[in-house]
């Protein structure tokens, strides 16, 4: 379709022609189909400038509930305007189903001492730290002789059905084997001269009789022992085990056995760190194999090789457990 807009002018000025152009599209628009309506809106406010060209309706800004539940709302210093629609309780605290508890600090056990750590569930828990048990000179050359004479051997063990080699050399001396998690160490009866001093020298000073003697080394910082208690059958109940460092310096950690109802969650159990340096003494006793677990974890920065000699006495398997009493040192 064609048409003309005539650009004359007449006496009456500019509104003759503003009609005749109106006009003109007025025809155009009833002649048109409705796929041009919106383009040629557009097109008329661009030409025909004035206040009366009013600008499109802005459309309604929602409102109501936010239709994403999930989202959560943290209220603002500037809350935003009240036409977005968001009420006045924008977030509600709700009191946890279980009560906030805090993890206990780790405490540190670094004088020398008699501790009772725990007063249950099985009875007093108690350690004996002992510094400079033997004296420099002495431990040096009883950690070299040690060090260079034992028959150290790499034990293999098993998890969960899956054998690894243990990350420590071991060495045992008895006269009954012995058999922790699942590995069994022979009967050997054939004990190291420089053992047998040392076991009457610990003996005399805890005041206990030992027939056992369970070797480690630890080659360096990547050597450990997990997780455990020395509560096996042949120990018999409360048993004292008497553990004598030479080398470096390790970290010996205990934690507390948790509550039944803590389901065998350690997160909230008290834990105790204990540097044990060269020549250093350490006694467990009372019920501290029932009510705690001890290690020596794997660190992060170099560490020279360390001997741990853990003294302790088995009794016959006929025998049954027994308690474990005070005995007069040997002469």
């Amino acid at each position: 379709m064609q048409f003309d807009v005539v650009t004359q002018s007449w006496p009456l000025g500019g509104s003759i022609c503003e009609l005749k152009v109106t006009a003109c599209f007025n025809q155009f628009q009833t002649n048109r189909g409705p796929h041009l309506d919106v383009m040629s809106d557009k097109r008329q406010r661009a030409r025909v400038q004035g206040s009366w060209a009013k600008p499109l309706p802005k459309q309604p800004r929602p409102t109501g509930a936010i239709p994403n539940s999930s989202t959560v709302v943290i209220p603002s210093a500037n809350p935003p305007p009240a036409g977005w629609g968001v009420g006045q309780r924008m977030f509600e605290y709700q009191q946890p189903a279980k009560p906030v508890r805090d993890v206990p600090t780790e405490k540190v056990i670094e004088m020398g001492g008699d501790y009772e750590i725990s007063h249950g569930p099985s009875g007093v828990s108690r350690l004996r730290l002992i510094h400079g048990f033997l004296p420099p000179e002495e431990a040096d050359w009883t950690f070299s002789k040690l060090l260079a004479e034992l028959p150290w051997s790499q034990k293999t063990n098993y998890r969960q059905g899956e054998a690894y080699e243990e990350p420590r050399l071991t060495c045992w001396y008895g006269e009954l084997p012995y058999t922790y998690a699942h590995s069994t160490l022979d009967a050997n009866t054939q004990w190291h001269p420089l053992l047998v001093t040392l076991r009457c020298a610990v003996e005399k000073a805890s005041g206990h009789r030992f027939n056992s003697l369970m070797c480690n080394l630890y080659r360096n910082c990547k050597d450990s022992i997990g997780w455990h208690s020395d509560d096996e059958v042949a120990l018999g109940t409360r048993p004292t085990i008497a553990s004598l460092s030479l080398g470096d310096m390790r970290v010996f950690s205990l934690r507390k056995q948790p509550a039944p109802e803590e389901d065998g969650d350690y997160t909230y159990v008290e834990r105790l760190r204990i540097p044990l340096t060269h020549g250093t003494l350490l006694m467990m006793e009372g019920a501290t194999q029932d009510d705690w677990q001890h290690s020596v974890a794997k660190e992060y920065h170099d560490r020279g090789p360390r001997i741990n000699l853990t003294f302790r006495t088995m009794y016959p398997e006929h025998q049954g457990p027994r308690p474990r009493a005070g005995l007069p040192p040997q002469h």
